[in-house]
């Protein structure tokens, strides 16, 4: 294989990539989303600077992605945190857990999520939707939300899940020391809000050391929704360089 086509190539095994070189689109991605209030002081020494905590608001989330362009139906779960950045309000992405290799994959390799394996779901069980996430054979969080309970206004819905979305991408060096460490953003577009709902929900985390969700304790759920919608994912952009300690 000469040099330049060796160049266009964006992950290995050479003669068979890890993941699609593509734009994936999400169609049909449903959303289970509970926002909870965490203790203060422990979400603070968890969010890099120069991320900024306001409130302590954690997002739980499960997507059950219908349908992926590359990827083919998988499901996520993981947490997000509530920031902001230069006086733009965001999220952080503090872990993410999924059950599709390509997918997990392309999200480390080519943007910054920090995606890891486990094993969520997304069902409903007698008028409850409910979302779970087990790594190996324990259980580490589970869910549950009344079903379609209440119509959510789909303005809502989106301004949700388009919020934008900070990342810290770390690449080590051979030597062991970062040779890319950088917060970058990102955000989803092109929505199509299908279904949107709230209703009344519970959230229970549970502690294990590899998957250590419940180190950010749930206080008080703060509201919880239902979503269904097609979207895609917009590039990353680096925002600030740790290496350098400079913005971009």
């Amino acid at each position: 294989m000469k040099i330049d086509e060796v160049r266009r190539h964006v992950t290995t095994p050479l003669t068979a990539p890890a993941f699609a070189p593509v734009v994936p689109r999400f169609t049909n991605r449903e959303y289970l989303n509970i926002v909870y209030r965490t203790d203060a002081a422990t979400l603070r020494a968890v969010v890099p600077e120069p991320l900024q905590v306001e409130e302590p608001l954690v997002r739980f989330e499960v997507m059950k992605m219908g349908d992926v362009s590359g990827y083919g139906p998988y499901t996520e779960s993981g947490q997000a945190i509530e920031v902001s950045f230069d006086g733009e309000r965001g999220e952080y992405l503090h872990a993410m857990y999924l059950d599709n290799f390509p997918a997990t994959a392309s999200g480390r390799e080519v943007s910054a999520y920090p995606k890891t394996a486990g094993s969520p779901s997304l069902y409903v069980d007698n008028g409850v939707l409910v979302g779970t996430l087990d790594y190996g054979t324990l259980r580490v969080a589970t869910a549950t939300m009344g079903y379609k309970h209440h119509e959510l206004d789909a303005r809502e819905a989106e301004r949700q899940i388009t919020v934008p979305t900070f990342m810290l991408k770390t690449i080590p060096g051979y030597d062991g020391a970062p040779r890319v460490q950088e917060l970058v953003r990102t955000e989803i577009t092109d929505v199509v809000v299908k279904e949107a709902y709230t209703g009344p929900a519970r959230l229970q985390l549970f502690q294990h050391v590899l998957a250590p969700l419940a180190d950010l304790p749930v206080l008080e759920v703060v509201s919880a929704s239902h979503i269904l919608t097609d979207l895609t994912l917009a590039p990353v952009k680096p925002v600030f360089d740790y290496l350098k300690g400079v913005q971009s």
